[in-house]
This record gives C-alpha cells, structure tokens and sequence, in this order.
C-alpha cells in the first residue's frame, strides 16, 4: 500500500525527519487557506499521486501569488497526471499539497527498502538526488552508495558516518544525516514498510539536511497490525477491480492481454501466464482464487474476469489439494450460469476428485473446454482468441 506525499510527511514529522511546512487541499478556496496559513509570496504546488515523475509531467509547479496559485491548483484538481510511472490512462489527482518553498542548495536521493537477496534492509544514497534517481541506477551505478543493516544490531553509528562521509557531508551534516536515517530505519521497522524514500533530500542554503519529498510503501500483509495506516489508504488510486478483489480475499492484478486466468495459488498463477505467453498468448490478470477455494469465491473471480472488455477467453486452472475438484467444478458451474460468461472458457482440473469434477463440467451442458494438462489447456486458450499473436 502506498502513501500520499502528505500522509509520508507526518510519518516523518512523528519520527523527527525536518520537512518543509506543508498541508493538502481538495479545493482552490482550501489551497489559498493553506498558502494564507504558510505565509510569504510564493509556494509549490505537488499533485498527489501514487505515481513517480510528477515534476517531468507537469505536477509539481511553483506558484508566485494568489492568483498564479488558484490557476495551477484549478488545472491540477480533477485531472489524469500520467507519468512515467503511472497507469497508461493516468492517476486522478484529487489532492494537492501547498507546501512552503525551500532554498536549495544541492539535491541529494535518501531511500530505504527490504533488500531480498540478503533479507535485510538496505540504505541507498546518492549525491544525485532529482527527479531521474533510476537513470543513474542503470547508468551511474557507482554514484549509489548502499549499506545493508543486521536486523540483531540494527542501525549502527559508523554507518551512517560512512554514508555522511560517501556524500561529502560537513561535521554538522553528518550529524543530521545520522539523526534522519535514525528516524528512517526506526520508522522502517515499527511500521513494516516495503520502502521509504527521499528524492531530493536537499542542503539549503543554511547548510541544513531537509526532506523535500516522501514517498513511503508499507507491505500489504501486515496492514493488519497497523489500523491506523489502513486507514490512509486511497483507492482512487488503485485499479478498481484489484480493490474488489481485495474484498473477497483474492489475490488480483490487471494485466493488458486478453486471456483471463483463474488459478489456486501464487506459483501456479505464474506458471499458468509464463505458458500461455509460451504458446503465443498474453495473459489479461493474475488471479489468485487462494489453496482454499469456495465456489462463492470462484463467482466472484468470474465476475471481475468479465468485467475487464480486453477478455476474449478464461484459462481456470485448479490443482484440488485443499480444496476438491469436484467442488471447483460445481463452482465453475454456478459462476458461469449466474455471470451468463459469454467468452470461451477452457479448464483444466487436477487433484483430489479431479474424476468427479471433469464427470460434472461435462454433464453441465455448458459451453466448457476441458484440458488434460497446463500445456493442452494453454493450447486451447490461445486458439479461442484466434491463435498466437
């Protein structure tokens, strides 16, 4: 689950990480209230999205007066900022912060994630902080300073000194770097996050460290220990069909091809979309019904596989070990009936009662292919849409 810039810079404020004085607005009276509220003549006005390179696709704008503000947020408030990071149709734009403007000195790139080959958490900086920290990822990689953190000590002083000297940081410098990335790691852990991250993290012209920017990730699984950022979570930004799925407890995300997968668990998911793009497919969503399948949660998964108008065929594929076969066929059968599925559906089913469950798809009297194998099953998927593209 992702955070909007404002939402991340109260976390930052309550783990004392300096950040410029802002506050959001979801309308031009609000946002001239925020800017009366600041004070001074000018501010910058940032779009919030979960999306990266706001500032290259026009959503963060400096504003000098009143009237520069009303125009700016006027043509921000209901719009589709695309970036290079957002959804192809855009994100709405339904807040802007008004934040106070920061004389900047030098930008620099402060981030935090779960770094999986080591199991740890790593901490990225870099002296070149901006809005294309990825390009110098894949062409400067030298300029980015990583240190990975022993969960048992955690976050040692030498550590960050490391980081601070890598930087060309002064003595003071230092010492305020220590007390974010403090900040950083502590709010890291209590909170389970997936990443945190600063770019820019600036100099002023006071020589002092300010967070400028803050884009935090928490990790969906263990929303559950925290209520109190759940309820941060804004699904106008998220794909509405992967939103109802959540609902249901189930595992939903949309792809752009056009045949639909239905499947019992992660692995199996993407072993099922890796060979229908074998055989020439491209698959439309991973759908994950879950090891313990009901037939009201297969319904479910045919009702948001129908929804999307790209589906040109469904692939079900079942391995009945917690849940049997011949159960997932009956809920094939009541979800084709009550959805009225006008696309072919191909089924491959495999496991427990697998006989009992191909015995009661063909005597349904419904329109199903059935498949012997992953391999046949994809096959005869591809073919439904027209063959191999």
């Amino acid at each position: 689950m992702n955070l909007h810039e404002y939402q991340a810079k109260k976390l930052f404020e309550d783990y004392g990480i300096p950040t410029p004085s802002g506050k959001p607005a979801e309308s031009i009276a609000e946002a001239k209230q925020c800017a009366s509220d600041l004070g001074g003549d000018g501010w910058i006005v940032k779009a919030q999205v979960h999306a990266g390179g706001r500032g290259k696709a026009g959503g963060v704008k400096i504003a000098k007066g009143q009237e520069e503000l009303e125009s700016i947020v006027s043509s921000l408030l209901g719009s589709q900022l695309i970036t290079k990071q957002s959804a192809p149709h855009g994100q709405p734009v339904n807040k802007v912060l008004i934040a106070s403007l920061s004389d900047i000195a030098s930008e620099l790139y402060l981030g935090l994630v779960v770094d999986r080959a080591s199991r740890r958490v790593a901490i990225m900086a870099s002296t070149e902080g901006g809005m294309d920290i990825e390009e110098v990822a894949a062409t400067q990689p030298e300029k980015i300073i990583s240190v990975i953190v022993d969960p048992i000590i955690g976050l040692q002083g030498h550590q960050c000194r490391r980081i601070g000297f890598a930087l060309g940081f002064d003595n003071n410098q230092r010492k305020q770097l220590a007390s974010i990335l403090q900040g950083l790691y502590k709010l890291f852990t209590e909170n389970d996050l997936s990443l945190v991250e600063i770019n820019p993290l600036i100099i002023n012209k006071d020589g002092n460290l300010v967070a400028i920017d803050a884009k935090v990730g928490i990790d969906d699984n263990a929303l559950f220990r925290h209520p109190q950022l759940e309820e941060l979570r804004d699904t106008t930004q998220e794909d509405e069909k992967e939103n109802i799925a959540r609902q249901f407890d189930l595992n939903y995300i949309t792809l752009d091809g056009n045949i639909a997968c239905m499947v019992n668990g992660a692995g199996l998911a993407m072993a099922t979309m890796d060979i229908i793009q074998l055989h020439g497919g491209k698959p439309a969503n991973f759908l994950d019904v879950g090891g313990g399948a009901t037939a009201e949660r297969v319904a479910e998964a045919f009702k948001l596989i129908v929804s999307d108008k790209n589906v040109e065929a469904i692939l079900v594929n079942i391995f009945g070990g917690i849940v049997r076969c011949d159960l997932i066929a009956e809920g094939i059968i009541q979800a084709v009936k009550e959805v009225g599925v006008d696309v072919p559906v191909v089924v491959r089913l495999e496991g427990t009662n697998v006989n009992e469950g191909k015995a009661a798809l063909a005597e349904s009297g419904l329109d199903l292919l059935a498949a012997e194998d992953l391999s046949d099953a994809a096959q005869k998927a591809v073919a439904a849409v027209g063959g191999a593209k």
